[in-house]
Parts: C-alpha cells; structure tokens; sequence
C-alpha cells in the first residue's frame, strides 16, 4: 500500500498508526460457573487482561457459600494468602501472598486470537473523535483536516487483513486460536506474531497455530507460561524465529519441541530460571541444525559446563549469557570422543562469533584468555564482571583489549586498530613493571600473550637509567604525557604536555600537577583517559608507578579536585 502524494501519505500513515496503537476494549468473557474453567488453567481478572493468573483450585471454601476458584497470580503480588484461608490449606500458591479465591464471574477464560485481531486493527468504526485527530499540517504549520482519498480501499484491505505480515496482540487475554479455517482465511499472509502476555499454556495450540498459519516465520510468545508437557507434533518448518522469555520452560522441554521445528534460526529462551542443559544422554545437544542465535541471558546457569553442552551445535553464531551466575570460562579443547556424533572431527564452538557474557561472576585471567582459542570469536561482552570491573579489583578495558587477541567489539564498543595497538603497548608496560620474576614459563602462564605482544611492538626492557648515562640517554627514556584540568574551582587552564620518567608514581605526579597548574591548597585526583571507555579510569595507588599502570607516551591524565 503505497500513498500517492503529501496528503494521503501522511494520512494513510497515521490510520495505520492509529489502528494499531489504539487501545482495544477487551470484551468481558466472565464463565458462569467453577465449572467451566480447569486445573492448570490460565486465566484474567475479568476486564484486565494485564491481570494474569493461574488456576490452582475449583470448589467450596469453609465457611462461603457458593463455587470458588482459587487463583495464583502470575506477577507474585495483588493476592491475599498463599492458598491457605482460615488454617485451611487449599492448594500451594508460589509466593506467600500471590494466591486469591475468586468468583467465577470475576475471571475470564480470554478470547480467540482472530477476535483479538479484529479488536486490535478494526478501522471501519472510528470514533468522531478518534477523526477529528486525522489530519495534516499546512505550510503554516495549521491543522488540515483531509479528504480519505481511498479510504474505502484501505479499509476493505485492513478490513480482511489481506496485507496484514506482522501483527502484536500482547496482553489481550487470547486463550485459544479459534477455528483453524477462520484464522487462516483472516490473515492468510501473516509472518511475524506476537502473542506475549496472553494465555497460551498447551503446545498442542501453538502446534495447529503454526501449521494454519503457512506463512508465520516469527512467533513471540513471552509471558505465556506453557506446560512441559508435549505431545507428539507434526514438523514445523516455517517458524525461523521463536522467543519464549518468561515461560517456564526446561531444557527437558526444549529437548522435545526441537524435533518439530527444524528450521529455526533463533531461540530466545530468557528469563525460565533454566540452570541445567539436560540432555537425553546427559552430553551434548544434537539437532538445531540451522540455529544460529541461542539467547539464554537471564537464567540461574553457574556451570560452564552446562555450556560446553551446546559446543557442537554446528552452525551456532551468537550465544547470548548474560545475566546467569557462571564464575569461570574454558573453551572445551579436550573434548571426549562422544562429540558431534556425525563427525569426529568437528571443533567446538566452530563458528561462535559473538559471546555476550556480562552480569556475570567472572573473576579470573583465565576465563579472559581461554576466548581467544574460539576459533571464530568476534565480539565479547565481559561488563559487570568482577574481572573487568577496575572499582572491584578487575582489569581495566586497555588490559581486555590486549588479552583477548582476535576480539573486534568489546563490551559493545568497536576495538580500533588505533585502540589495540595502545592498548597491547601499554600492557606490555604494565606487565613489565609489575614483573617479580624472569621466570619465562611463569610469565607465560599468567600473561599468554605477553611475549608475543612484546616482540611484535618491538619492545625492549627499560631498565633504570644510571648517574652516568648523560643527559641525552636520560631524555631518551622519558615519556610525553598530557595533563588535563577539568576540576571546576581550578579554572580555565590550557592542557600541558610534560616529559617524565616512566617511574614517577601517581603520588609524585599529584605534586606536580599541583605545581604545573598552581594549585594551592588543593587536593587532585587524577584518571587515564582510555579510548573505548565512556569515563576516565581512576588513578588509586598513590605508590604505583606509570610504568607500572602501563601509562607510556602519548597518554592523556585528567587532574580534577577531590571532592
């Protein structure tokens, strides 16, 4: 549907928007009786379709008359006790005050997802209101209202969903698909879906909504919390994206549904407290065969070997773990011969390109360096992990950047040929400086890449420069940093660059600066500006060295004021 001119772009594009985005009027779809509804039931408070909750118990309550329900509510709150009433338990709620008895009128069952779809774009019954608001502005900035050239067009196609390809419905109590042959003869070409927040709980619903549906390639179903119990489904192959965040899904679940949908090329499983990958055979994941995206942030995973599970799912490209409680890393480099089955050579993690694992509980060097044996690892996300949180003793992103070897975004940032070569020389420094012993095979131990780096940047040892060097040789060993005051009571003062010993310290160099820019009776605080980081880096330890901190030629230092 392509608009011809000024006008009618502007309003075709603002019916459109309007039909989409107005709130809906839920019909209210109360039962009539506790016997209309089932154990395990997923139900709305009646005219609140954000209201979701599951049904727990069917029956009399001691001392009311009448037929109850008893309800857990999803959101874990607005209930009034835990599914005991009077020191009568009548079933377990999941918090203590997450559980309520209801009238059977008070709830509904939902509606049918072609009924939500005509509720949630109808355009044939406009309010005056909702018209008054479709106009376009003139030259002079003035509302105009305007003529529907095509109206009727539009409506009739709107009208039969016939140009319909994506389609939201989120959290507008839709229970069941309705008749098969409706569904389909309404929205013949739909390929995107999103059901989240509705009441969807049996997978044998979801298998028939696939199957109507020919066209569906992306189903969102967040916030439906589906049973794991499945039954035997047919194959599935035109679903390529499916997101189940928030569903209560096991890996046990994921197991039996993978057979049917064989062609995906996302999952999306945040957010189910998944903590354990258990496989049929209790070792590695087979199938997914065309899944390139596998997003598990948000789960209670700590294991990694939980992860070297996934290592043989071959065309694996982004592995998405943030957000889970895993303290260590290893690229599985000695697998058992019980890999992928249907090739004994295969490489773990062959194609991973993007690992996303902050909020994690990442604490060791080792798990830093063990990405770098990720044969096609591109893009790493480490941020709120202890290792590379400098406040909490980790390492500061110029260190990442020189660990991690092969690595073009970090922590969302793109890693310049600029930034790494700085960075790989200032580590080198800093390694340097910080070195107790010439053990090589030590050195090699904690720092992988130490020797290499200092090799290829053409770094030589710095030793102390003797009394008896001569100016010239002592010149020779200084290194070019440029102050910055920023410190709102120092004023307005021009940036200085100053030649200094790589073994002046932090301390040594707050004097100077305080002298440099006549600060008196000030105290200074200094950070390192490093390419890559949104903030300066805090300089601490008064006692460290620039060497030491890997600080070389070329650094910037901004000089602000203690607060």
């Amino acid at each position: 549907m392509q608009p011809t001119d000024g006008p009618t772009a502007t309003t075709v594009l603002r019916l459109g928007c309007s039909a989409a985005a107005r709130q809906p009027v839920i019909p209210v779809m109360a039962a009539a009786a506790a016997g209309e509804f089932r154990l395990s039931q997923h139900v709305h408070a009646a005219g609140d379709p954000l209201r979701v909750g599951t049904v727990r118990y069917l029956g009399p309550v001691e001392g009311h008359s009448g037929e109850w329900v008893g309800v857990d509510w999803d959101d874990g709150t607005g209930g009034r006790h835990d599914g005991s009433v009077a020191g009568r338990r009548y079933f377990v709620a999941a918090g203590e005050r997450s559980a309520s008895f209801a009238r059977p009128t008070a709830l509904s069952e939902g509606i049918s997802l072609p009924d939500a779809l005509r509720l949630r774009y109808r355009v044939e019954d406009f309010t005056k209101e909702e018209q008054d608001e479709m106009y376009v502005f003139s030259t002079s900035q003035k509302r105009v209202s305007v003529e529907f050239v095509g109206q009727n067009k539009v409506q009739e196609k709107l009208k039969n969903f016939n140009d319909l390809n994506s389609a939201s419905v989120s959290y507008m109590g839709v229970s069941s698909i309705g008749p098969p042959d409706e569904l389909k003869s309404l929205v013949p070409n739909l390929r995107l879906l999103d059901l989240t927040g509705n009441l969807f709980s049996q997978w044998q619903d979801i298998s028939t909504l696939c199957q109507t549906l020919e066209s569906l390639e992306v189903l969102n179903l967040t916030n439906n919390t589906m049973e794991n119990d499945i039954i035997e489904s047919p194959m599935l192959y035109n679903i390529r994206i499916l997101v189940l965040n928030n569903c209560g899904v096991t890996w046990e679940l994921v197991e039996k549904f993978k057979v049917s949908f064989t062609r995906l090329n996302e999952l999306h499983l945040m957010s189910n407290k998944l903590k354990m990958i258990m496989t049929p055979d209790g070792k590695f994941v087979q199938g997914f065969n065309t899944l390139r995206l596998l997003n598990l942030e948000d789960n209670n995973i700590d294991s990694w070997d939980e992860i070297v599970k996934l290592s043989y799912l071959k065309c694996l490209e982004q592995l998405h773990l943030n957000k889970n409680r895993i303290k260590h890393v290893k690229y599985p480099s000695n697998l058992p011969s019980y890999g992928r089955l249907d090739d004994a050579s295969a490489v773990p993690f062959e194609n991973l390109q993007v690992l996303l694992l902050g909020s994690n509980e990442i604490e060791d060097f080792s798990s830093v360096d063990s990405l770098n044996l990720f044969p096609s690892l591109r893009d790493v996300r480490l941020s709120d992990n202890p290792i590379a949180d400098p406040a909490k003793g980790g390492a500061p992103r110029f260190v990442l950047v020189a660990r991690l070897g092969k690595v073009k975004i970090l922590n969302g940032s793109e890693v310049s040929p600029r930034e790494r070569r700085e960075s790989e020389i200032r580590y080198v420094r800093l390694v340097m400086g910080k070195m107790q012993s010439n053990d090589q095979e030590e050195i090699k131990r904690l720092h992988p890449r130490f020797a290499e780096l200092k090799t290829f940047h053409g770094i030589e040892d710095e030793k102390p420069t003797s009394s008896t060097s001569g100016p010239q040789k002592m010149s020779s060993g200084l290194i070019n940093i440029t102050l910055k005051c920023v410190g709102a009571s120092m004023g307005e003062k021009q940036p200085l660059t100053k030649k200094l010993p790589p073994t002046t310290t932090v301390g040594k160099l707050k004097s100077l600066c305080e002298s440099f820019f006549k600060l008196k009776d000030m105290r200074v605080k200094l950070f390192v500006e490093e390419q890559g980081c949104p903030l300066p880096q805090l300089l601490e330890e008064d006692t460290a060295s620039l060497m030491e901190l890997g600080i070389g030629s070329g650094a910037s230092i901004v000089v602000d004021e203690e607060s």
